[in-house]
Formats: structure tokens, sequence, C-alpha cells
């Protein structure tokens, strides 16, 4: 018998939160489609069996406690129309954190369009630097920590700290995430648009973003981007206190006398205009440091000093494509990032820029979130790539789900880039027989000794990395 069966547990977060489980002493088990390295490692590292590839036959004879559904599982699954006909209790992912991992701690979430695997994992190693032991679900692999979900090492009033999504929750919750992460303090980074095949507009995910701000208790904690004007109107009617962090002399937490490194970032912090101390960052990029100064405030309203956190801050690594250098060969750098947004990509090469200042830096980009596929980011998408040399925009994922009219048009990206004295490739719609092969192929033609090369997906890319690599190492 088992306590937990997980519908789609290759996923980063299904995995990590049934490993965490499992250390609570659950039994647990699941299935997904298709569970490859890392998750089918660390999976099998903890102990853990699953089936490979969905069966009816599963189960017919498994009576779990509870299944808990993925929000990737939709009607029509063998496995989840079984539990529905035999009446078995269906559970969301997020309701599981909240019951069996947040429930007794002081419940830390952080939101927003970008920004929050890297503000998340800061959180948590400052607290975990300054021994407070805290629990937290992040949606990447932290380097620090090594796992993307653990139980907060105290039974009670101790920390979790969690990474909120704004997507919805399973096929039978279509509410955020983060509605159910009961948030005692709530950080929120930016708000924009994405998730276009859940969300019909910005007003629709400033509904989703009001609601979660209104669950934050009188003694909680509502700290905001104070440079976001649209953050700054939702909480208006915050009955929590409300802080602000940000660049401007109006926020409450304040970064000043910014000087960026090379490799890393120094700057003053000052609260309500006063100074409180001088840190020293990792982390490259302005968008890092409005991170890093969310991170910070929140544990300096908790009480921790400066600099315990100065220690914590100095010994962070980032999660896993985070700006995560992946090879140096032949003089050549590839470097990995999530970002997937247009936002998320002018702020990438910005912090690239930062790192490399005198290097030619070469942009492959792969369209592949439900929002960039579409031509919702048309104008946006020639914009972002202002300091990009060279840039390479990957096939559009299944490009059959739109009319021409309302997809992403990224011939004409790479147009408007080359009149702007570019260089550009697109991949054709739809994708070759050898894709990436021919991103490759595009590459070898114009990559020169000392150029950076930044690939960005929330996908695989088609394994253009290791693609890459394979070819620097014949130059």
């Amino acid at each position: 018998m088992f306590d937990f069966y997980f519908l789609g547990i290759g996923g980063t977060a299904m995995a990590s939160v049934a490993v965490a489980l499992s250390k609570l002493g659950y039994r647990i088990s699941g299935v997904d489609a298709n569970v490859y390295p890392p998750m089918s490692d660390f999976l099998e590292r903890n102990g853990i069996t699953y089936f490979n590839g969905y069966n009816a036959e599963h189960l017919e004879t498994l009576t779990p406690e509870r299944i808990v559904v993925g929000n990737a599982i939709s009607r029509g699954n063998p496995e989840l129309e079984v539990a529905l006909n035999r009446r078995l209790r269906l559970v969301s992912m997020p309701e599981i954190v909240r019951e069996y991992l947040i429930q007794r701690h002081t419940s830390i979430v952080v939101s927003g369009t970008h920004g929050k695997t890297t503000t998340t994992s800061l959180v948590a190693w400052l607290l975990e630097s300054c021994n407070a032991s805290p629990g937290f679900l992040i949606g990447g692999i932290p380097e620090n920590f090594g796992e993307g979900c653990r139980a907060s090492k105290r039974e009670t009033n101790g920390y979790f700290v969690t990474e909120g999504d704004e997507y919805d929750t399973a096929f039978f919750d279509k509410r955020s995430k983060f509605l159910h992460y009961r948030p005692d303090i709530a950080i929120v980074n930016n708000l924009e648009f994405d998730h276009a095949d859940i969300f019909n507009s910005i007003a629709d995910i400033e509904l989703s973003f009001k609601r979660f701000l209104n669950l934050v208790p009188q003694n909680g904690l509502v700290l905001l981007n104070a440079d976001d004007a649209r953050l700054l109107r939702l909480s208006e009617k915050c009955l929590a206190p409300v802080q602000t962090f940000g660049f401007g002399e109006t926020a409450t937490w304040q970064a000043h006398e910014i000087d960026y490194g090379t490799n890393d970032t120094h700057f003053s912090l000052h609260k309500h205009g006063k100074f409180v101390a001088r840190f020293c960052s990792p982390l490259l990029g302005e968008h890092n440091v409005r991170n890093a100064l969310a991170a910070l405030s929140v544990c300096l309203h908790l009480g921790f000093s400066p600099q315990m956190l100065q220690s914590g801050l100095s010994s962070f690594k980032n999660a896993k494509r985070r700006l995560e250098v992946v090879a140096e060969l032949n003089g050549i750098t590839l470097i990995d990032d999530f970002a997937h947004h247009p936002t998320a990509i002018r702020e990438t090469l910005k912090a690239v820029r930062q790192k490399y200042p005198n290097r030619r830096i070469v942009a492959c980009f792969e369209p592949r979130s439900n929002t960039t596929t579409r031509n919702i980011f048309q104008k946006e998408l020639v914009e972002c790539f202002e300091l990009a040399d060279v840039i390479a925009l990957g096939a559009i994922d299944r490009p059959e789900r739109y009319m021409p009219e309302a997809r992403l048009d990224t011939k004409k990206i790479v147009s408007e880039l080359e009149s702007q004295g570019k260089i550009g490739y697109a991949s054709p719609v739809p994708a070759p027989k050898n894709y990436p092969l021919d991103i490759v192929n595009f590459l070898s033609c114009h990559l020169h000794r000392g150029d950076v090369i930044l690939a960005m997906s929330n996908g695989a890319f088609g394994n253009l990395k290791a693609h890459i690599v394979e070819t620097l190492k014949t130059r």
C-alpha cells in the first residue's frame, strides 16, 4: 500500500516533492510517460520505484491513499480515468505541499514573472546559513542543496520557502498554484504578461496576484518590487503590512552605490534611507541585484544579522540553468540559461555583457513557451536582443497549434535584427529533420575565438548544447 502515487512523477517539482515526502517516512510510487535523467537518477538514488509509461493496469490492483495529480495530466490519461472510475482520492501537488510541508511553519512564498527560482534559492540558502534549517520547494535544483524540495529540519515554528508559480494547479483546479501555499510573507518580484495558454490578459494575471496578496495575514508581510508600478497598484487594498524594495528613493529597502564587476556585484543596502550594510553578491546583472535585495530584505526583517547574511550570500550558488557555464573550449564560452520571456532575455544579456564586456555575444533562443510561440511578443523579441551580436532563433514548438497569422514570425525578427547590422538565423517552420544541427551549422560559419554563446530555453532546445560542445571540440 502506498501513501502517495504521483501521476507525472518525472517533473522536477513532482519528483522533488515525492522524495521529500519519502524522507519523512511516507511510502511513495508513481508514473510518468518517459522519465529521463536527471530526474530518473534522482528518484532511483532515493529509492523511489515508479512506472515508465501510463497503463490502466497499474491502478487496477493498487489502492494508494492519495493520488497526486500533476498539472500536466489531463482527462484521457488512462491511469487518471481508472482513478476517477474507482473514486480514488485525487489531490494536487500544491495541496500536498501545504498540508505536509508548510503547515506548521512560517510560509515564505516568492512569486513574480521573473526571478522566482533564484530568489527562492537565495532566501532558502541565507536562512540555512543563519542556522534556521528551512524547508523549501524550488522549481529547479539549487546547487547549494542538490535537491529541489525538503522538509524543514524543525518540527514546528520553522520556515518553509516556496517558489510560488502563478500557473494553474491541476485539471480539476485552475487556480494559480501559489494560492495554496498559505503565505505569511509574500515576495512579488515583478508582474508581466505570460502563460497565454491559461491567462487571456494582463488583467487576468493581476487578479490572480491580487488574490494571492489577499491571503497574507495582518501579522505577515507583503514585499514588493518598488520599481513595478503595476504591483504597487495591486497592493493598495492589502490588509497586511507592505514593504518595498528597489532602486528608487521611495522604496523601503534600497540598493545604492552599485558596483557591477565582472565576477561579482557590490551594493549598499539602506532601509528608509538609512545605511544598513554593504553587501557583495556573486550574482551578476541588475535583475540579480533586485533578487538579492528581496532575499536580504526578508531575512533582515526576520531579525538575522547582516554579517551572517553576507556569509551566506558569498557562498551562494545559483540553481542550474541560471547563467550556468556549460563549457569553455578553444577560446569560446558556452552558457545555459532558462530565459524564455523578452524581459528575461534582455536582463540575461545585460548580465552576460557585464561579465564579458569586450567579447561578442552569440544568443540562441528557442521559442517554446505558450506565450513566445505566438506573435504576442513579436516586437519585444526584436528589442530584447539589443546587446547580442549574433542571434539564432530555434524552431517554434508545435507550430501547428496556431494559424500562421497568430504564430511568432521568427524570419521577420531576424530580418529586423539584420537591418540593425546584426547577424541572424531562424530555423524553418516546421523544424527541419536535422534540427538543431541547422543552428549548429549556422554557428560554425560565424563563430570567432573569444565569442560567448548564450543558449536560452525553458526546454531541452533539441540537445543544442551537447551538439555545440562537440563542434567546439573539433575547432
